[in-house]
């Protein structure tokens, strides 16, 4: 007896849209007075740099309050503690690249043809993740949560939008998770600190991967 054949693929279900997440928001920030909120620019560029220089476990809430140039009881009183510092920079982090893939000018906001959207969203992750190198590890979700946090969905489901785009016939929902996968925190870490990659091997293999995925770029 011969094997039935096997079934047609069914039609992608729609992606529905998602709420941007809105980790460690303080409700009363679009409130903040103008030196409040000069303050806090100050705490999260002074942390930023600090973080980037010794790693989120080498920052204490006194280095940043010197480094900003505030008293300590302001880094306190606007963060709780370390780690509500570290949450309130990661955010920050997450809000301006998501305004810059939602609505900032292309190729990575709209107005660019799909591919060349994703082409712009692996290059901007990949160096923004490097700058960010040791906050982003800090921030890894653990294993079961790896594939469900709110930034990590908001991330893939734009990508599957733009491979939905760009190459309509092919199972993007989960054409999105390698694609991802290229820009992960870990794999970044391990291929630039510990193989001694440059970023721009890397960038240069996410180009070459997103052409083989939608087609090659268009000759200029």
């Amino acid at each position: 007896m011969s094997a039935a054949p096997p079934p047609a693929p069914a039609p992608q279900d729609p992606v529905q849209p998602l709420e941007l997440p809105q980790l460690g928001t303080d409700p009363d920030e679009p409130c903040l007075r103008a030196d409040a909120a000069r303050n806090r620019a100050r705490l999260l560029e002074a942390a930023a740099l600090l973080v980037a220089e010794r790693g989120p476990d080498g920052v204490t809430m006194e280095e940043v309050a010197a480094a900003a140039r505030v008293g300590k009881g302001t880094v306190f009183r606007r963060f709780g503690d370390r780690t509500g510092l570290l949450t309130a920079l990661l955010d920050h982090s997450e809000k301006k690249f998501q305004a810059a893939f939602l609505s900032g000018p292309p190729p990575l906001g709209p107005g660019a043809p799909p591919a060349g959207r994703l082409r712009a969203f692996g290059l901007a992750m990949l160096r923004r993740t490097a700058d960010e190198l040791e906050l982003q590890l800090a921030a890894e979700p653990e294993a079961g949560r790896r594939f469900t946090s709110p930034p990590r969905r908001v991330l893939r489901h734009h990508v599957t939008l733009l491979l939905r785009e760009a190459v309509p016939d092919a199972d993007c929902e989960v054409l999105a998770h390698p694609l991802m996968a290229q820009l992960d925190p870990a794999l970044i870490h391990h291929l630039i600190r510990q193989c001694g990659m440059p970023l721009e091997r890397l960038e240069a293999a996410w180009l070459d991967l997103v052409d083989r995925v939608t087609g090659p770029a268009p000759v200029r």
